[in-house]
């Protein structure tokens, strides 16, 4: 879709109160100079990589100015501006330690130059993981020794095909099974949540000064300390079955730790929710139609030097209990975390939290999945007050709704309820023709990729309810477990990853859809309503939806929804950007958004002509022209409304994700995450010379001579440091606000 400056300033309009499409003059990207920028927005943009409209530059210009380009191992801000590193991997924290690949972080002030941030720790990125862990760490682990074990393990058992070692299964005093506890110990310890305590000195300087009230909420808690996470809701009635069709941990409401913990929300009574994302990689996620686990044998520990996975195994955990929203007060040194099920189970990204006086609570989540879903929580009884940390309680009863979107723009919201009916899509709607559906009785998934299977499908099933066994307590505790695959069977339309959820000024939700590509596995989005400009249905490069609910209620079960942002290159009608992530509103209700483009993908060379050896560069590929991972400004008002200018890049091979904005909007803070993924520690400076078929904003093509450091020493930046992510905050030198 390519959607005019016009009609951005349009939808502008209906989220912004200083914005209003009869009154804004229509402004020209040429009026929009580079010459006044620091007037209109308070900063110069940085140049990235490839020309954008913002830029006001001719065809030639264009060619001229960005023939050349080198890439930083750091991150990159505009004139005026500079970043502090608040705490880095390994740092200490409360008892334990600041764990990896920090994400999603949430601000709590606590007094006038105090506050607490909350902070999650997604995953290990295996390759600068294993290379620097004894160097940060101060400790060394058994990897090569395992390694070893494993491959000969397997070779005895002339079993080729295993994927990993069932570590589980090993007698307690097993050499090799004491050799993997402690690597998944460790790994463990780096994903979950943290809690910091902040000062601000006199020159606006945030730094984390330690406290009694830090600590670490990690993948093992509760498994040698007692300190178990708790959980609310119908699937409590699942974990508390003494028997059933699979797997049960014997712990019952009782939950060991939270991992893969990516973005999140605040909430306005002080609590922040964690949102753990892709745990399928560490135990199973396929559930009996009891809603109980697989077994762990299913989800074996595998390591390599590019893979950690099945980290769960060795430890018997359940996998139903992880896939979660977590629930944490910051403020209570004694919380741990509960895990309110009615939130549904599923690759969470995000929480956008709605809460108004007087109306049920609204939260939405994504499924970043390709083919995964949108999700909407509603509560059964309405708030009262917003700050009060009884609302929490809201969250134990109500219901979850699925989208299901109209190609004209409407949408309704499905109950994942067991009297909902039965009714998937066809396989022939979405790109990749194919659509996982709940196996029974056996359990888990089939692909459904002919709609005759579709009409047997339904023909033996009439209802969620049909699916799933139990009490009607537990089979609503099952369909929210299996809520992925619940979805599907309902009809919820498949999307193109979401990733973030966030409420606008108005109340209406914005959405960032990352990547339209297909999964062989997972399913892929609705062909009708994820194209591209040129009409492909599976675009790589992503949009950002805007999605309004009808009457601007919460509660409402019918919307409307409006792609009002598109990824890709400005000459194929995209604004500049690709794969868009988190989101955040400033002060003003600005727009900021932080990229998310696959580490692999990033800096890869685009030969002449897009062609290798007479083959075209596949989408995917071409995002190497987009550089690092970035951060965007997008204003909601004034002259520059509509338009899209780049903030900030990150350094080599990192994330950049989870912005968070101070109140008197003075700091953003920002989690910079697995810098040195693909090469680990950058050796001697190593750099590498490439070149990149480049097109100008009106398809001008030219090529672009580009230096790229090989791996990262950010954030020490000397020969050899190792990389490790960290959370930075980015100020004015002059301690100003960070925009006009």
């Amino acid at each position: 879709m390519v959607l005019s400056r016009r009609e951005l300033l349009v939808f502008l309009g209906a989220t912004a109160g200083t914005v209003a499409c009869g009154k804004l003059p229509f402004v020209s990207r040429q009026t929009v100079s580079s010459v006044n920028l620091q007037e209109l927005l308070g900063f110069q943009p940085i140049k990235g990589p490839i020309p954008l409209a913002t830029d006001a530059l001719t065809s030639e210009q264009q060619i001229a100015q960005y023939s050349v380009y080198n890439v930083v191992d750091d991150l990159v801000l505009p004139d005026g501006f500079t970043y502090d590193i608040i705490a880095a991997w390994g740092d200490p924290v409360g008892d334990s330690r600041f764990g990896y690949n920090n994400d999603y972080l949430a601000f709590f002030p606590t007094g006038q130059d105090t506050a607490r941030l909350a902070v999650n720790f997604e995953y290990i990125s295996t390759i600068p993981w294993q290379q620097t862990y004894q160097q940060v760490i101060g400790k060394s682990l058994p990897l090569d020794e395992v390694k070893t074990a494993i491959q000969t393990a397997l070779q005895a058992g002339n079993n080729q095909e295993t994927i990993g070692l069932n570590a589980y299964a090993l007698p307690a005093g097993d050499p090799l099974k004491a050799k993997v506890i402690t690597i998944c110990r460790e790994a463990l310890i780096d994903q979950g949540v943290g809690i910091l305590s902040l000062k601000q000195n006199a020159n606006g300087q945030w730094q984390h000064i330690p406290a009694p009230g830090d600590r670490r909420i990690t993948g093992i808690s509760g498994l040698e300390d007692g300190r178990y996470l708790q959980a609310t809701g119908p699937a409590v009635a699942i974990f508390q079955k003494s028997q059933g069709q699979g797997y049960i941990d014997s712990l019952g409401d009782k939950i060991i730790g939270t991992m893969q913990n990516c973005a999140g929300g605040q909430t306005p009574w002080g609590t922040v929710l964690s949102a753990e994302e892709n745990f399928q990689g560490q135990v199973p996620e396929a559930v009996y139609p009891d809603g109980t686990s697989f077994r762990p044998e299913t989800r074996p520990f595998s390591i390599s030097d590019e893979e950690l996975m099945g980290l769960g195994n060795v430890f018997g955990l359940a996998g139903n209990k992880y896939g979660w929203i977590v629930e944490i007060d910051p403020a209570n040194p004694d919380d741990y975390g509960t895990k309110h099920t009615w939130l549904g189970r599923y690759r969470h990204e995000a929480v956008g939290i709605r809460v108004e006086a007087g109306k049920p609570l609204a939260f939405y989540s994504g499924c970043d999945r390709r083919g995964g879903h949108l999700y909407k929580f509603v509560s059964q009884e309405p708030v009262r007050d917003p700050k009060d940390k009884a609302n929490s309680r809201l969250l134990t009863n109500g219901m979850l709704y699925v989208a299901q979107l109209q190609p004209d723009g409407s949408g309704r919201w499905i109950p994942l309820a067991p009297s909902t009916p039965v009714a998937p899509q066809s396989p022939t709607v979405h790109s990749g023709a194919m659509l996982p559906l709940p196996q029974r009785p056996e359990g888990g998934s089939f692909k459904a990729d002919d709609p005759a299977q579709i009409e047997a499908f339904q023909q033996r099933f009439k209802t969620l309810g049909d699916l799933y066994s139990g009490t009607p307590q537990e089979k609503q505790g099952a369909i929210l477990i299996d809520a992925h695959l619940a979805a599907n069977a309902a009809g919820a339309t498949c999307t193109a990853r979401p990733e973030d959820t966030k409420i606008g000024p108005d109340g209406s939700l914005f959405i960032t859809f990352t990547s339209g590509g297909i999964s062989k596995e997972d399913g892929s989005p609705d062909a009708r309503i994820f194209k591209g400009p040129d009409g492909n249905t599976a675009y790589e490069y992503g949009w950002i939806m805007r999605l309004t609910e009808d009457q601007n209620h919460p509660a409402a079960t019918t919307f409307r929804w409006q792609m009002i942002a598109t990824g890709g290159e400005p000459a194929s009608g995209g604004q500049g950007f690709a794969n868009p992530d988190n989101l955040a509103f400033d002060a003003k209700g600005n727009l900021w958004m932080v990229n998310d483009m696959s580490s692999d993908k990033l800096n890869q060379a685009v030969p002449a002509g897009r062609q290798a050896n007479g083959v075209p560069v596949t989408p995917s590929n071409l995002r190497g022209i987009f550089g690092n991972n970035s951060i965007w400004y997008l204003p909601l008002s004034g002259k520059a409304a509509g338009q899209v200018f780049l903030f900030g890049t990150g350094p080599m091979e990192c994330e950049t994700t989870g912005p968070c904005f101070t109140p008197d909007h003075k700091t953003l803070f920002l989690s910079i995450q697995h810098p040195g993924e693909v090469h680990g520690v950058r050796q001697n400076m190593a750099l590498s010379d490439r070149e990149f078929a480049i097109r100008t904003t009106d398809g001008r093509e030219f090529m672009q001579r580009r230096q790229v450091p090989i791996g990262s020493n950010w954030p020490g930046k000397q020969p050899n440091d190792p990389p490790r992510p960290a959370i930075v905050a980015i100020r004015r030198t002059n301690q100003q606000t960070l925009t006009l």
